[in-house]
């Protein structure tokens, strides 16, 4: 079941639901409306590398705004910092930023139990428009769970997103790659 906006504010009186800053006035009927952080960040290679770390040029959202163009993923960031004991988050794009073009995140819109992080943003757009830090970008919804959580997200040794950050964070697909491998037995 998805979290009404009086559930939400109980769950942020029990300190199961962190919002900061919490505005009042963001909080809809099931949702809660999330705003662009101050920074951008686009990787720098043309062709990016699943088993390697790929660094990226991060700049910041000047007041004049910040035109996206097509064809190039942005890296952005809620200016809110948020986490989430109990609870499974999502987050979704706002219609008036889809009316734009803009999406939001390409596949990573579901938070675990247990996240407790800025979002970082996976940017693009259908034709160029012009962004501003500040702007209300995503809604989070919020989905109860159903049975016992074994070990929350915060909790995991393996979890590659918990080092807090208000700047974008970069893939860390690579770091699946780290794992052992088993190796093959030759046969006899």
């Amino acid at each position: 079941m998805i979290l009404s906006d009086s559930k939400i504010r109980a769950a942020l009186r029990e300190g199961r639901i962190v919002i900061r800053p919490f505005r009042p006035e963001c909080l809809g009927t099931n949702s809660y409306d999330v705003h662009l952080g101050p920074y951008l960040a686009v990787y720098r290679a043309a062709a990016l590398d699943a088993r390697r770390a790929n660094p990226v040029e991060e700049c910041r959202i000047p007041e004049e705004g910040f035109v996206l163009i097509p064809g190039q993923l942005y890296l952005g960031v809620t200016e809110e910092y948020t986490e989430t004991h109990g609870y499974v988050p999502f987050l979704e794009g706002k219609s008036s930023v889809g009316r734009l073009g803009i999406d939001i995140h390409s596949t990573a819109g579901k938070g675990d139990e247990g996240f407790c992080n800025f979002w970082t943003l996976e940017m693009s757009v259908k034709i160029p428009v012009r962004i501003y830090a500040g702007m209300p970008v995503g809604q989070l919804i919020y989905f109860e769970i159903s049975g016992t959580v074994d070990k929350s997200y915060s909790a995991k040794g393996s979890a590659k997103y918990r080092k807090v950050s208000a700047h974008p964070t970069p893939s860390r697909m690579h770091l699946n790659f780290r794992r052992p491998r088993a190796v093959p037995r030759k046969g006899r």
